[in-house]
């Protein structure tokens, strides 16, 4: 019998943290299969189904390496993570996948990672981030430029302080607060003040479309070429596999020729990116 590829397995969900609160809520979730599940490769997307709300096509943020739980961080946005906003510990829901193409991180072994991402766009970069931070021996030098609106807009405070201590860390926040104490101003500008060297280097970018093209200018800027940035089009994904339309660039579809590309490859494609 043939499987049905609409068919979601089941997950139950272990574990719930509020990264940010407010209006533009993030949470992040653990959850666990009950029979059986896939693997994924570092960039690949999931698509959660809450049952009688909907679906919603959503980055792996854990590493392939651990294979304990799969980790999403979600923003609360509409009627689907409105109501995986609501989920508790202990709640069924269901996911299918891995979708899209991956970062082609065996490739870059021996090469030096920049990841330079903003609010929740840090998500699709993190499941890169700690694969390489696992296999440190392999890559070169990892330094992470990550900023958000506000210091409580930051996700992943408390991993976060913790890398400081394995990994060159350099945060932001647009508007200066009284207790901050360090970078004020956008990621890109974060990029251009600390000026990182493109020699053997692989910068990765993730966030809001507008922060993605002002990275990828600062990164141009300061001698990164097209091959050597990376990003990934969070364009709407409804099916996963190419059928519906809804996430295509030209004849390109997103959620299976994406969602991560290179500068150079994006930049053959239509600009309606």
């Amino acid at each position: 019998m043939r499987t049905n590829v609409y068919l979601p397995k089941l997950a139950k969900v272990i574990s719930v943290k509020e990264e940010v609160g407010g209006v533009r809520s993030i949470k992040t979730f653990r959850t666990q299969f009950l029979d059986g599940g896939f693997t994924h490769k570092c960039g690949q997307c999931a698509m959660l189904s809450i049952f009688g709300k909907g679906e919603s096509m959503i980055s792996i943020s854990s590493s392939p390496l651990v294979k304990d739980y799969l980790q999403f961080s979600i923003l609360k946005m509409g009627r689907v993570t409105s109501a995986i906003h609501d989920l508790e510990v202990g709640s069924i829901i269901g996911i299918r996948g891995p979708y899209g193409n991956a970062f082609p991180i065996e490739s870059w072994k021996g090469k030096n990672i920049l990841f330079a991402g903003g609010g929740i766009g840090l998500a699709p970069i993190w499941s890169v981030l700690q694969t390489t931070l696992l296999r440190k021996k392999d890559y070169g030098d990892l330094t992470l430029i990550y900023g958000a609106r506000t210091s409580p807009d930051i996700v992943f405070k408390e991993e976060l302080a913790d890398l400081k201590s394995k990994m060159k860390v350099h945060l932001s926040i647009d508007v200066a607060e009284p207790e901050w104490k360090e970078f004020v101003g956008f990621v890109a500008q974060n990029i251009l003040d600390k000026k990182p060297s493109p020699e053997n280097t692989i910068a990765i970018t993730c966030g809001p479309p507008i922060m993605i093209k002002t990275c990828i200018k600062a990164l141009s800027e300061i001698g990164f070429k097209d091959d050597q940035i990376y990003t990934t089009v969070e364009n709407k994904m409804k099916c996963g596999i190419g059928k519906c339309g809804r996430c295509n660039i030209g004849r390109h579809y997103v959620c299976k020729d994406g969602p991560v590309y290179s500068w150079a490859e994006l930049r053959q494609l239509p600009q309606e990116y």
